[in-house]
């Protein structure tokens, strides 16, 4: 048989350097699957479009590359937005290539095709950087890798693609793709005039904080350059709950990561020169809205729209690692330091009183839980968190050490860790670990078949509480009482089995040595604990 249009996009993929697919098929996408049967791209099988999304994502976070997506029209595609926008708010690359119906239906004609929307392309402008339709074969190749460029240009995040069922499908007389190449982006600098000023004002500055953001950790060399610039300074360092991991937490000028504690939004409004690096000072990083500078804030980000969003800044657009070192590069010249705190003394403070107020409340089973986990992962493991209570915790009080740290934190959607862990683990060909509550679980529970299907080194722990457990706490904390919060489940350690999966009913106790144990062994295995735990209080 001739080649088709689904060829072509194949062909493309792989001249782009594609390795891996993930998706589901579809009616009118059934041309760009067959045509993976005729490539050397492995395709992996979800069960929910969504949740094929969330393990593109967890590719792409952890092994650098694009994650692509094939999709299919409507339904299928329409399921895959709540995915994309937690890709969209963490800047994660993906090239989401959904079909369409045919072309004569395009532009909201009433033809009656399964699956037809009046705009389909409308309804991705919100959770994407760019989106196209092709028309024609013969564009394939370019739109492809115009969509690939800017899905990896900072910000990077997801791009959306369509091809019309009768593109995929009709003959094609474009000559095979060869030779095909992205555009590679180029980390935005920042103007010298301003990384100048900037630098001037840490020069002088005597009690100088850094925030690390999220964007510290997408930044390649970003951590680097972060530390050096800081031991330069001799500036404490204080993560937010996307940027854990951007500093080490052992390293004597990091503050932690507590940045719901009322001591760490204290230090931040005391600096007088505050360096905040790839955050927008978001509801999370302000404390509830609570954190108000008294001194001068140096705003750093790739994303033009962020500077300024929340506070009087001088911004600097650009991106982390570069930013980071054309000022280390312009302190010398500066102008000299004048009388400065120690910063090592102040992280080690804050660290402390942070933990006294940890150590007061009655909170001793949730550190014992993150220090157990701590210790039965594998230093260099990527590990991926669902929105449940441990989640919360780990973003300040999971050290990720060698590993990478990912959470659901950037939109705030249930159900991303294990699709994100079982994509992480094809990509990267290591155990990986999820975390995820009994609520969040069943997002996902299909994505059990997946991870069987694909013999995927992934370990679940599911922690089972009964319900939407951070809800409850909310609800009853806000009204006295918590409505919708209770969940019928099933047993989580049988439908395991049912899979075929290893499986494993923890303890408290048990749970450390449990999860160590999974690490030793090949292929999927769950945890399951049932236990309630509770959030530290609100400061």
């Amino acid at each position: 048989m001739g080649r088709n249009g689904g060829d072509v996009t194949v062909e493309s993929l792989t001249a782009l350097g594609a390795t891996h697919v993930f998706g589901i098929p579809g009616q009118h996408a059934l041309g760009l699957f067959d045509a993976i049967r005729r490539s050397d791209l492995s395709f992996v099988s979800s069960r929910v479009e969504n949740n094929s999304v969330f393990a593109a994502d967890g590719y792409a976070r952890t092994t650098g590359e694009v994650g692509v997506v094939f999709c299919s029209t409507g339904p299928g595609a329409l399921t895959a937005l709540g995915a994309l926008q937690e890709a969209y708010a963490a800047c994660v690359p993906i090239l989401m290539i959904t079909s369409q119906i045919p072309r004569d239906g395009l532009g909201g004609a009433r033809k009656g095709y399964l699956h037809q929307l009046d705009d389909q392309q409308a309804s991705a402008r919100n959770v994407t950087k760019t989106t196209a339709v092709v028309r024609d074969a013969a564009a394939i190749p370019g739109v492809l890798a115009d969509a690939w460029a800017a899905a990896q240009e900072a910000p990077a995040g997801p791009v959306w693609v369509e091809i019309p069922q009768d593109v995929l499908l009709e003959d094609v007389t474009v000559p095979p793709v060869a030779g095909l190449t992205a555009a590679v982006p180029v980390p935005r600098r920042p103007r010298p005039e301003v990384a100048a000023e900037a630098a001037r004002l840490l020069a002088a500055a005597q009690r100088p904080v850094i925030l690390a953001g999220g964007g510290v950790r997408r930044s390649a060399g970003a951590p680097q350059a972060l530390v050096a610039l800081a031991a330069a300074l001799d500036a404490p360092v204080i993560s937010t709950s996307g940027g854990n991991g951007s500093i080490p937490l052992a390293h004597p000028l990091s503050a932690g990561a507590w940045i719901e504690d009322r001591y760490t939004t204290d230090l931040l409004d005391d600096a007088d020169v505050l360096l905040a690096v790839g955050t927008s000072f978001g509801e999370v990083t302000s404390n509830y809205g609570t954190f108000a500078p008294r001194g001068r804030v140096i705003q750093v980000d790739a994303e033009a729209r962020v500077l300024g969003s929340n506070h009087d800044v001088l911004g600097i657009h650009a991106d982390a690692a570069a930013a980071l070192t054309d000022l280390a590069a312009a302190l010398p010249g500066a102008g000299e330091p004048g009388p400065r705190r120690s910063g090592t003394r102040v992280a080690q403070d804050l660290r402390t009183r942070v933990q006294a107020r940890l150590d007061a409340q009655d909170l001793a089973a949730e550190q014992r839980l993150l220090a157990d986990l701590r210790a039965a992962v594998p230093d260099d493991t990527d590990t991926f968190w669902d929105m449940t209570i441990a989640a919360y915790w780990a973003w300040s009080a999971w050290d990720p050490r060698s590993g990478g740290f990912h959470t659901a934190q950037a939109s705030g959607g249930l159900g991303p860790a294990f699709p994100s862990a079982i994509g992480a683990a094809v990509g990267t060909g290591r155990r990986t670990f999820a975390v995820t509550g009994d609520g969040g679980a069943m997002y996902s529970i299909a994505e059990l078949a997946t991870a069987r299907q694909h013999d995927a080194e992934v370990t679940w722990l599911v922690i089972d509480d009964g319900g939407y457990g951070i809800l409850r706490e909310y609800m009853t904390g806000a009204f006295g009482a918590a409505t919708a919060t209770e969940l019928a489940r099933p047993d989580f350690v049988r439908l395991a089995e049912a899979f075929g999966i290893p499986v494993h009913a923890a303890t408290p106790d048990t749970v450390g040595e449990i999860v160590a144990g999974t690490f030793t062994t090949s292929g999927p295995a769950v945890v399951v604990l049932p236990t309630v735990l509770r959030m530290f209080a609100p400061t």
